[in-house]
């Protein structure tokens, strides 16, 4: 975890912040979606990558302003 921190802290000391964590919610909306897509307009039998999808979907959605918050207090 605290280098996941220290490279949030060179991201943020860089100016870049912004692109990335734009970035990161951009990757995690399009997983969102294709989770949703796979998971309702296909016939799979296995939901298990659908769910995965979604799932990293949601986490790339918020960790960009969870590690840059934690990366100020630190």
């Amino acid at each position: 975890m605290d280098e996941v921190l220290e490279v949030v802290d060179v991201v943020a000391d860089s100016g870049f912040e912004g692109i990335v964590t734009w970035l990161l919610r951009l990757v995690g909306l399009v997983l969102l979606l294709a989770g949703l897509g796979m998971w309702l307009f296909t016939e799979m039998g296995l939901l298990l990558v659908p769910a995965l999808l979604v799932l990293a979907g949601l986490v790339l959605l918020v960790a960009p302003s969870v590690l840059l918050l934690a990366a100020e207090f630190a």
